[in-house]
């Protein structure tokens, strides 16, 4: 913890530069993007997309899940989506997975969680059917196939959202599904047309 304190304290000397830019951020945000993507440590969006402070508004959750609407309940995650949507405006969501991820291979391999059962819990949120479509997958330790079929539910978990689904009807706002390979940097966007995950 000490070396994340000592560069605690020395942020408002590196800042030293954006210090104007810093100080701007205080009358307020407009972030371009809603980036959703995984609480793992590894996952970085501002370094992975070179994104300055106010760029992108951002959700994480254990494997990127986006859990399903419902309008007699609330999430941290649901107040999240509404508010960038509704009260920010962005025009951009992205959900973005990773190789290697530790909560869909716990699905994908029928891992026991009972030491964790929040995880547990929270997991039941993941389509199972999908991401064990295929049984080869439990074999892959970068799990790219079930993490890129779980970003497309989560894409499709989305146009749930009242909010999302009448931006998208207006034509306001665009999904867009990627997948990040931790041990390459490559990121791929999924490709409709293609109905594959391509490098942008």
């Amino acid at each position: 913890m000490e070396p994340l304190i000592d560069r605690a304290r020395a942020f408002p000397q590196r800042a030293g530069d954006t210090g104007r830019e810093l100080t701007a951020l205080a009358a307020g945000q407009a972030p371009q993007a809603l980036f959703i993507t995984c609480s793992d440590s590894r996952v970085v969006p501002a370094l992975i997309t070179s994104a300055d402070p106010g760029d992108l508004f951002e959700l994480r959750t254990a494997g990127n899940i986006v859990p399903a609407y419902r309008a007699d309940g609330s999430s941290g995650e649901t107040a999240t989506i509404e508010y960038a949507v509704e009260v920010l405006g962005v025009r951009d969501i992205v959900v973005c997975g990773h190789s290697h991820c530790g909560a869909v291979g716990a699905v994908v391999r029928d891992e026991d969680l009972s030491v964790v059962p929040a995880v547990r819990a929270w997991l039941r949120h993941a389509d199972q059917a999908v991401l064990r479509a295929d049984e080869t997958d439990v074999f892959d330790p970068t799990v790219a196939g079930p993490v890129q079929r779980h970003v497309l539910n989560q894409l499709d978990r989305l146009r749930g959202y009242p909010a999302v689904a009448r931006r998208l009807d207006a034509g306001e706002i665009r999904l867009h599904g990627w997948f990040y390979e931790i041990h390459t940097g490559l990121v791929l966007a999924h490709r409709p047309g293609a109905g594959l995950f391509l490098p942008l």
